[in-house]
């Protein structure tokens, strides 16, 4: 193999190679590699050729190779930190490091980290441990030979290139005070035959592991915004000339920019988790189960780069078997946009409370969607479903319209009055009510299933009747699509890039309630009110067949209206639907809710309630506008 001189001249550049190696190159070498293999070094010249010809001028020449030189590490530094760069998280920046520095800089490394790492502020466990989180090698001649995948070449056993070594130790807990963590602590890179290296790479790398002597190692201490974070280890075999003083200053350039963007990608990862988590948490965990309406539900984060988004939905069970579905999407990708979301949220689930029309709720959240900031803008629709009169009442607030699937497969998109956004303000919704006929399906949704970047809004809505109408016609003109099956069937119109937003999906069956299953009274505010109202229910029970409910629902029935004539000043309602469960609502003018309490033994009263949460499945009281509803539910037989 030929000699390599000692002088400048006869040096060669970062990325050259002596063409006797042992171990061939790999065959594809990274880019960073490209950078600069693509600029020749100089030819190594005999010993009988050295010195400089008559004539020349020696150090003219010395002063254009050291130059040259030195240019080729300023473009590998460029192209390998460009690399590192691109990676978004963790692994991608330790792999670039890796595929940036083998086979161009050095013939192996090694990647430590510490674990676990701490994120921004957090004060870092101890012990301070350091996990091999990724190494990297050049292929022997007979691994060469060998057809593997690309990534066994990665996962095999960093040893020094040559003496055929021992594969390095996983883990390495840094003694205080040690060697290695005075190395670390030092921030700069150092030589493998340094003092203090000698001592610290076998602490790192495991006992009875050999270092490459001389200038072939160096150890760069992994150092982020505010801490250590782990250590790089760069090898070169014998066969190759050895690191010299420069190329501690491209040791320490890789390991800044590894070190800060991994920094950067644990601080993002833990940013992005806490605001997915706090999205999800924001939404239902499951859909309530009202009376005459079947739900379901789907929600997708958006691409992984920005999947933090305030969409939302929700379905509220309101007074008189009726429930309100919403769905809306706050402008914009953020855990603002995810804070926003939950009080916009919160704030509709309280306006809903109150019973009041959907051009009023929206109205509302226009006002809180002002308070909380002037570019505080989201899109909403509100739609009040009632089962026992089959119509749906719906306000916009700048959302894309909602699809209702008719049972003979007929797909139409409601014509609903746009509105303007939430949080524009000093604008008026207008609400509209519509036929909601039994076995029908209304899919509400936000812009992210029908929008994209290769289709607008309208095209994307158009392509959703269709597939609606498509999906219907499979199960015939009789029978609706089941439900789950019919959302999972929507997502599937999502080709490959078409998903650049959340996406929120709220699809409800209408199942109704038949006017044959609904009685309704209304009794005057007097002593006799408790007594007639017994009557009633038991006429009502026993043309359903459900004689054996009798006694104890005149019981609740009793105790519950005595309740309501004691404070109305208006007729008091009283209202009983059958469907796979019997449920009894009474109303009346007054806003004051029951409270449940516990009666002493010398009280005549104070335990009506405590009776209906004995007997009843479930019960509940709901102000209106125009006083309170109580109700109460019974099992069937």
């Amino acid at each position: 193999m030929t000699e390599h001189p000692t002088s400048h001249e006869g040096r060669q550049p970062l990325a050259a190679r002596p063409q006797e190696r042992a171990r061939p190159r790999q065959q594809e070498a990274p880019p960073a590699a490209a950078a600069t293999a693509a600029i020749p070094g100089p030819t190594p010249v005999p010993e009988t050729a050295k010195g400089p010809a008559p004539g020349a001028d020696a150090p003219v020449a010395d002063t254009q190779t050291v130059s040259r030189r030195e240019g080729d590490r300023l473009r590998f530094v460029g192209a390998a930190t460009r690399r590192i760069a691109r990676g978004i998280d963790l692994d991608e920046i330790v792999l670039g490091l890796c595929r940036a520095s083998v086979p161009t800089f050095s013939d192996a490394i090694l990647v430590y980290l510490r674990d676990p790492l701490p994120v921004g502020d957090e004060r870092p466990v101890n012990p301070f441990v350091l996990r091999l989180r990724r190494t990297d090698r050049l292929r022997t001649a007979d691994e060469e030979s060998e057809s593997g995948p690309e990534g066994e070449r990665l996962r095999l056993p960093v040893t020094d290139p040559q003496a055929g070594l021992l594969p390095a130790a996983d883990l390495c807990e840094i003694r205080a005070g040690g060697a290695l963590d005075e190395v670390l602590r030092g921030v700069r890179p150092v030589f493998g035959d340094s003092a203090a290296a000698r001592v610290a790479l076998p602490e790192l790398l495991g006992p009875g592991r050999t270092v490459p002597t001389g200038h072939r190692a160096i150890l760069a201490p992994l150092r982020g915004r505010r801490r250590v974070i782990g250590a790089a280890v760069f090898l070169r075999g014998t066969d190759r000339p050895p690191f010299e003083a420069n190329d501690l200053l491209v040791a320490a350039q890789l390991a800044t920019h590894t070190a800060l963007g991994i920094d950067k990608a644990v601080l993002y990862g833990r940013e992005a988790y806490i605001a997915d988590e706090l999205q999800r948490t924001m939404l239902p965990d499951s859909l309530p189960q009202p009376t005459g309406v079947r739900l379901a539900s789907r929600y997708l984060p958006a691409a992984e780069t920005a999947r933090v988004g305030g969409d939302w939905y929700d379905a509220i069970p309101l007074p008189g078997s009726r429930v309100a579905l919403v769905v809306g999407d706050v402008m914009g990708h953020s855990m603002t946009s995810a804070a926003i979301m939950g009080q916009l949220r919160t704030t509709a689930q309280t306006l809903a409370g109150l019973d009041l029309p959907p051009q009023e709720v929206l109205h509302h959240l226009d006002e809180q969607a002002q308070r909380l900031g002037s570019d505080r803008m989201a899109t909403c629709l509100y739609a009040v479903y009632d089962p026992v009169a089959h119509r749906i009442t719906i306000a916009n607030a700048g959302h894309p319209p909602p699809v209702l699937l008719h049972l003979g497969g007929r797909a139409e998109v409601l014509r609903v009055p746009p509105g303007a956004p939430i949080g524009v303000g000093g604008v008026d919704f207008e609400a509209v009510e519509l036929d909601a006929p039994a076995g029908a399906t209304l899919l509400l949704y936000t812009d992210g299933l029908v929008e994209s970047r290769i289709r607008d809004v309208w095209t994307g809505i158009e392509i959703l009747r269709e597939r609606l109408a498509a999906t219907a016609q499979l199960t015939g003109p009789d029978h609706s699509p089941p439900l789950e099956a019919l959302c999972d069937d929507v997502l599937d119109m999502l080709g490959p890039g078409d998903r650049d937003d959340d996406i929120a999906l709220l699809a409800a069956r209408f199942d109704g309630i038949a006017p044959s299953d609904v009685a309704y009274w209304s009794l005057e505010p007097e002593d006799a009110a408790p007594g007639r109202a017994r009557r009633l229910a038991r006429r009502a029970l026993s043309r359903w067949g459900l004689d054996d409910l009798s006694d104890e629902l005149e019981l609740l029935v009793s105790e519950v209206v005595t309740n309501a004539v004691r404070y109305a000043e208006r007729p008091v309602t009283l209202r009983l639907l059958r469907t796979d469960i019997l449920r009894c609502e009474v109303g009346d003018d007054s806003p004051q809710l029951p409270r449940q309490r516990r009666a002493r033994e010398t009280d005549e009263g104070g335990r009506g309630l405590f009776l209906v949460n004995r007997l009843a499945r479930r019960w509940g009281a709901t102000r209106l506008s125009t006083g309170k509803v109580v109700w109460f539910e019974m099992a069937t037989p």
